[in-house]
């Protein structure tokens, strides 16, 4: 996914350190792998696509954003990021979201013998 490849490269170039790590939030470039949150990114980018297709049609749908805000309340919780971290990740995700629903569709599958990586369109 284009949010998880972000989220990768902000985490190398940031290196920020997580709570458990120091009580500083200010300890960027330091190593570490906090900024932005990757697990936040990857619900948002799940859920997005879904919200901004069946929005609509099913308003019920707009309840799957509980679960990045799940996810963000969590992570702060157990003090594997920082606040900004999991909104960073969140932001991230949307926008990867929202690309892959309007300027889709690529296509990413596990396949038996690994992965496969594409665009599909229809003419």
């Amino acid at each position: 996914m284009v949010g998880n490849a972000a989220t990768e490269v902000l985490k190398r170039a940031t290196g920020r350190l997580r709570p458990s790590e120091t009580d500083d939030p200010n300890r960027w470039h330091a190593g570490g792998k906090s900024f932005p949150s990757g697990h936040v990114t990857t619900a948002a980018a799940l859920v997005t696509p879904f919200i901004l297709e069946y929005k609509d049609d099913h308003p019920a749908v707009w309840l799957m954003a509980a679960l990045p805000v799940y996810e963000m309340v969590s992570r702060v919780k157990t003090r594997s990021h920082w606040q900004t971290d999991v909104l960073a990740g969140a932001a991230v995700g949307a926008a990867s979201g929202y690309l892959a629903q309007r300027k889709g569709p690529f296509v990413l599958r596990a396949m038996p013998g690994g992965v496969f990586v594409g665009f599909g369109k229809r003419f």
